[in-house]
């Protein structure tokens, strides 16, 4: 079949990069704090919960506002959509920068948290508008390899660059880097003209014809189970790991390896999606690999072997998230991309919570994550089952 001249337009490639930038971004600005919990309890007097809030607030406000979100980028189109988060994330990063009060730097948080879900959602509804089903998967991965550059960078650029300057010059540096982010955004991003949907109506942006779709909630589920998976993993590795004799630093190393994995394989992965023309397979191959990965990853006490084994995780399982997004998009079309965007994050963040939230509970008073563990691969087994059942959305000539 003959491509679409409208998804062969040069510019496609702009569009895309300016999104990755903004939604990088965003992902950066949600963990700047994360290694720096410590610094926030000693220098504002807080308790370590409080201190947590500045992360924590991110994927609590996206369960809340992720649907909203989605059905505005249908409804008002995302350059609307994404760029009012873009700028509401360059107003909440400017508030970050008077660090003299605690209480300003959550507000800045939550600023840039309810900005996220406008941001993040619109990644289906840009690659729908500007790449063919050929391209679809591998422009879903590199803006998700933006994410997972975002994270790398929230995470690891921020505590040198406090330790260089100062907690006031870290935030106005990244402050910079948003608004740059936004301005970028809305100079180069529009929808395509030769092929935009109308913008969906009040009925379309409803989600029961979408929750209705058996495929769509066996998406949902996987979604819910492996971003679950995911945040639990991330979250407590540091205490999975220290009765293995991994310190929190060699830890921090291995939660690298899992991020420069995914970077690699959100591309590397959907590419080989598009070219096979199957969806479904590397969604199966995602999920056995996690499932065969995880154990031996939270149970080994080696160093190279946790390296590698996070960075085979890394490459064979984030890779799913992309597919996710542009399995959803291709069965909700491109009018409703949005909304079973929103949906899909809304299941993936809720997942996070809850499995985050159960791992110490399961894990009951000892120090050990032994029975967490359990848990993350009980639920990475019941991920393959899913994976079996889920739909083939590539649609056959």
């Amino acid at each position: 079949m003959a491509e679409d001249p409208a998804l062969r337009r040069p510019q496609r490639w702009a569009v895309l990069a300016a999104y990755t930038f903004v939604l990088g971004v965003s992902q950066m600005l949600w963990l700047n704090f994360a290694p720096l919990i410590g610094l926030v309890k000693a220098r504002y007097g807080v308790s370590e919960e409080l201190a947590s809030a500045l992360i924590f607030v991110f994927p609590l406000l996206f369960v809340v506002l992720s649907v909203p979100a989605g059905a505005l980028i249908d409804r008002r189109g995302y350059r609307f959509a994404v760029g009012a988060g873009a700028v509401l994330m360059a107003a909440s990063s400017l508030v970050r920068i008077a660090d003299t009060s605690f209480w300003c730097l959550l507000a800045g948080q939550i600023g840039v948290a309810i900005a996220q879900p406008f941001v993040s959602n619109g990644i289906s509804k840009i690659v729908a508008d500007w790449f063919s089903e050929e391209h679809g998967a591998v422009a879903t991965g590199l803006g998700t390899m933006g994410m997972f550059i975002g994270m790398a960078l929230g995470m690891a650029a921020t505590p040198p660059l406090v330790d260089a300057t100062s907690l006031r010059t870290a935030m106005v540096v990244f402050a910079a880097i948003t608004a740059a982010s936004a301005v970028v955004f809305l100079l180069v991003v529009r929808p395509n003209d030769q092929r935009a949907a109308p913008a969906a109506s009040a009925d379309e942006a409803r989600f029961g014809p979408l929750l209705a779709d058996r495929g769509l909630r066996l998406l949902l589920a996987l979604s819910f189970l492996g971003l679950g998976v995911f945040n639990g993993v991330t979250t407590w590795l540091e205490q999975i790991l220290a009765p293995r004799g991994i310190d929190a630093e060699h830890a921090g190393l291995v939660g690298g390896a899992i991020i420069v994995g995914g970077i690699l394989g959100a591309v590397a992965i959907p590419a080989i999606s598009d070219a096979t023309r199957r969806r479904k397979p590397f969604l199966i191959l995602c999920s056995a690999a996690a499932l065969a990965t995880i154990y031996p990853l939270c149970t080994s006490g080696d160093l190279t072997t946790l390296l590698v084994l996070g960075a085979l995780l890394g490459f064979l399982f984030l890779p799913a998230y992309a597919l996710l997004l542009e399995m959803s998009a291709q069965i909700a079309g491109l009018r409703a991309a949005g909304a079973a965007t929103g949906l899909l994050m809304l299941a993936g963040n809720a997942g996070g919570v809850v499995v985050v939230l159960a791992m110490p509970i399961i894990k009951g008073s000892g120090s050990d994550y032994h029975p967490a563990v359990l848990f993350l691969t009980g639920l990475l087994g019941l991920l393959v089952v899913f994976a079996l059942f889920a739909p083939e959305t590539f649609a056959r000539d």
